[in-house]
């Protein structure tokens, strides 16, 4: 294994988890925004407000996004086991 190999095979695992994980963070982002501006703009600072919305939109987005990042995570275990023999190499 040479040095530009660990270095790239490192930039596919994380690019691969920061795509797997873009959507619900993004959502969760989003929905914080839009929660905090209601809150600021009817000021009810109830903390049950922020928790509830946040976690029922990014288990929505889990569970649509879910096939996909299946098939993401599937797609690299293969291709990691598949070359392994070039990887001891």
């Amino acid at each position: 294994m040479t040095e530009e190999f660990v270095i790239g095979f490192t930039r596919q695992a994380i690019e691969l988890t920061l795509s797997v994980a873009l959507p619900m963070l993004g959502v969760g982002l989003a929905v914080g925004i839009m929660v905090s501006i209601i809150q600021a703009a009817t000021q009810i600072q109830e903390m049950t407000l922020t928790f509830i919305p946040k976690v029922v939109s990014i288990f929505t987005v889990l569970i649509l996004a879910f096939p996909w990042i299946m098939d993401r995570l599937n797609s690299f275990t293969i291709n990691l086991f598949l070359n392994i023999p070039q990887y001891i190499q």
